[in-house]
């Protein structure tokens, strides 16, 4: 019965695969032609063509200014929009596996707080100790010192609960809030110009998106995505619980303190340039799973796609829903991504219950029959059963 299903997902990974590239190829072409200045289509891939191909390829049936706005001004920020959903769905995928929550995030655990609380300080303190660097170091620093308070506050007789997990994440999320807002208010003195910036930056946006901001997110998030889908059966077997980790040969606490590293390596990267913006790491896995189960060897590369493709619609929206103005993308997000998230982080216990119901598998085919999710017996036997999907798994 099974090897069908294996089959159909397969085919629905390849399917799903083609089309969020050609997806994001024409994302991008639409995000670059609309604004102010409308562009045809056929131009903006004629202008990004000339760029790429050798001098003459392509004669020039365009403006000066129209090659400025699209190389210059669009262009960089639809893809550093791209890489930012890519980065926040992926760390958020492999925080929902560290954790066995579906509610886990880089915001639930306090992970893009730590990221604002450090790249603030650079704003308002003006500090340059690493050049150009020091927003993204400084987020970084932020972001892993959040993710290392974190572990310790979750830790219970030397062994680290999901629900202490979220616990100490959301605990730790209201702290460093409070230590952002003080910081603004503290900046905001008559004369200081640097707090629009600071108040802008907080709420999420690509506007000042420019070509030198894109090779530090681009290697950081391509980098630790392929490290992490080589992890894709650690991942896997993280969800089965601890002690079946542990019987399988895996080095739970190492993995962990790893995977923790690269989530805030990548949130801080890209918080530094794009702002905090919420939502993206918690809905995104949850719609991936949906097309192609749960095995992360198929829900990392789609999350990637799929939230770098949310990322420049979202923020599309933002530029063209209150035209001439623009909304702060971290706004846009968080519209889209309340109803969602309320809707199915509810759906996914009621599958799971359902699955439980009509799919129980027999004695022995479920390894992990301990976890610490939150609710009751009942919704900790629909989490388990109707988010990973086990008779996929192949070991």
């Amino acid at each position: 019965m099974h090897p069908p299903k294996k089959r159909t997902r397969s085919v629905n990974f390849g399917l799903i695969l083609i089309s969020l590239t050609i997806g994001i190829l024409a994302a991008i072409v639409l995000a670059v032609s609309v604004g102010s200045v409308a562009i045809p289509f056929d131009r903006v891939v004629q202008i990004i063509l000339s760029h790429l191909l050798p001098n003459g390829a392509i004669a020039p049936q365009w403006t000066a200014t129209e090659d400025r706005i699209v190389w210059v001004f669009r262009l960089p920020r639809v893809l550093l929009a791209l890489i930012v959903g890519a980065a926040l769905s992926v760390s958020g995928t492999t925080l929902q596996a560290v954790a066995r929550n579906p509610l886990a995030d880089p915001f639930i655990f306090g992970v893009s707080y730590g990221a604002t609380v450090g790249a603030v300080l650079v704003l308002t303190l003006g500090t340059t100790a690493f050049g150009d660097l020091s927003l993204s170091v400084a987020a970084f620093v932020g972001a892993l010192i959040a993710m290392v308070l974190v572990y310790l506050l979750a830790q219970q007789q030397g062994r680290i609960t999901s629900l202490r997990l979220v616990l100490a994440g959301v605990a730790l999320s209201y702290v460093l809030s409070s230590l952002t807002s003080y910081l603004v208010l503290r900046s905001s003195q008559p004369g200081n110009s640097s707090v629009s910036l600071i108040l802008s930056w907080l709420a999420g946006s690509f506007g000042r998106a420019q070509w030198q901001h894109l090779g530090l997110p681009t290697i950081v998030v391509v980098l630790m995505t392929g490290y992490l889908m080589l992890q894709s059966r650690s991942l896997n077997v993280l969800l089965m619980g601890d002690e079946s980790a542990v019987a399988l040969g895996v080095n739970v606490e190492r993995l962990q303190i790893q995977l923790f590293v690269i989530t805030s390596l990548m949130v801080g990267v890209v918080v530094a340039v794009s702002g905090a913006i919420g939502f993206v790491g918690l809905m995104i896995p949850h719609i991936v799973r949906m097309g192609v189960g749960s095995d992360h060897r198929r829900v990392l590369p789609i999350a990637a796609l799929g939230g770098g493709l949310f990322m420049v619609l979202m923020d599309l929206v933002g530029r063209i829903a209150v035209a001439p103005e623009e909304l702060p993308v971290g706004i846009v997000t968080a519209a889209f991504g309340g109803p969602f998230s309320y809707g199915c982080c509810g759906n996914v216990l009621l599958l799971g219950e359902v699955w439980h119901e009509t799919h129980s598998p027999p004695s022995g085919d479920r390894p992990c029959q301990s976890t610490h999710f939150a609710g009751g017996d009942a919704q900790r036997r629909g989490w388990r059963s109707g988010w990973t999907d086990w008779p996929e798994w192949q070991w």
